[in-house]
């Protein structure tokens, strides 16, 4: 409970930031403007804090909410392509209750595991700055701090994904080999006790490509999965 408490005070703290104007900016300008489909859609244009228990052993880390997926339903990869690939992803292979994510109140619940991203707001063009990226990190590395006694792997979506995250583990305590090992899909780095898997990131591009393929993303979360003990 303490830890489930202490976590949602982080998300909260999370939804309130305000330290890179330059997201501040976009995130707002967003939600005012809205896409079409979306006119009447209320928004978030807020940062968007992770998703899923406190006790989560497994960890998804992507890069950022998108403009008009995260950043108007307040949850990350809910509402947009991205996250209609991961959720049916994490549903096939036991870890979601159900296969889609349109809304923060349609029901959703993760199994085991919490979904985050190095970077709260949603950047123009999908590129945040390494500035940004840096800023936002001390959230990351309190997440997982958090995260940490019963976290057993994660899953990192993508090289810009890796990159921020492997130094936030190494702050949140883990020791993270040097040099840092380089992102590859389907690679698998030991720390202590922790096991860190890359995966292409779920963007329309990889996917619609076929660089990614849903067989690919459900072999790493599948595998993952087992890494962390979860059924």
């Amino acid at each position: 409970m303490e830890d489930s408490s202490a976590l949602a005070r982080l998300d909260r703290r999370v939804a309130d930031c305000g330290a890179c104007p330059r997201l501040v900016d976009w995130r707002e300008e967003v939600a005012r403007t809205k896409r079409a489909a979306f006119a009447d859609w209320t928004y978030w244009g807020r940062p968007v804090p992770g998703f899923g228990p406190a006790d989560a052993r497994l960890v998804i880390v992507g890069l950022a909410p998108a403009a008009h997926g995260g950043n108007r339903t307040g949850r990350m990869f809910t509402g947009d392509r991205s996250g209609d690939v991961l959720y049916q992803a994490l549903y096939d292979v036991g870890l979601a209750s159900q296969p889609t994510s349109v809304s923060i109140g349609d029901g959703l619940e993760l199994y085991g595991v919490r979904v985050t991203a190095p970077v709260h707001c949603a950047p123009p063009a999908n590129k945040p700055t390494p500035g940004e990226r840096d800023t936002c990190r001390p959230w990351l590395v309190q997440e997982l701090k958090l995260l940490r006694p019963t976290l057993k792997a994660a899953v990192v979506l993508g090289a810009f994904g890796w990159q921020a995250t492997l130094p936030a583990f190494a702050e949140a305590g883990w020791t993270v080999p040097r040099p840092r090992p380089p992102f590859a899909h389907g690679t698998r780095v030991a720390l202590d006790g922790l096991d860190v898997f890359g995966c292409f990131h779920v963007s329309q591009r990889n996917t619609f490509t076929g660089r990614l393929t849903a067989e690919m993303l459900r072999g790493v979360l599948r595998t993952a999965a087992d890494a962390a003990g979860l059924p």
